[in-house]
């Protein structure tokens, strides 16, 4: 029983590092691929760091839910194993969601751009490029996504 909840865990693990989907500059969806964007070019204007929210998939409420509650109730049997089981498996759960929220969190640019034509934008994205006022770049957007880059 306990190696079935560390194999449970050990595999949820690995599926929450593939569900983190990039939302950098420089990362494409396969949809995206070969798509025509349009590009605009403007100055930064200002940057500002934020933070962008992880997932909430569920896959970790449930993996915690799982592996809590077969802990609880190898704790203790009967009746008593029963209540631990169940109250394992709600703490687990919420262990596990906020755990999975933490672990896809990302930090993040807000980065406010002076169009060529006038007008402002602002796009947020992973901080995985730096960007400074006054610099020149390109908004590439289509498929309601955009992106800035030098």
């Amino acid at each position: 029983m306990n190696i079935f909840a560390i194999a449970l865990i050990c595999s949820s693990v690995a599926i929450l590092t593939g569900c983190a989907a990039g939302s950098s500059g420089s990362d494409y969806t396969r949809g995206q691929a070969r798509q025509e964007q349009s590009v605009r070019t403007g100055v930064v204007e200002s940057v500002r760091e934020v933070k962008i929210e992880g997932t909430r998939s569920g896959i970790g409420a449930v993996a915690g839910g799982v592996a809590g509650g077969i802990g609880a109730s190898t704790a203790a049997s009967g009746r008593l194993g029963a209540i631990a089981a169940v109250l394992g498996a709600l703490g687990g759960g919420l262990v596990g969601q906020a755990l999975e929220q933490g672990v896809t969190s990302r930090t993040g640019l807000e980065i406010t751009v002076k169009l060529d034509n006038g007008s402002l934008v602002s796009i947020t994205q992973e901080a995985d490029e730096e960007f400074k006022p006054g610099e020149r770049v390109r908004i590439l957007g289509g498929g309601g996504v955009s992106r800035v880059s030098h």
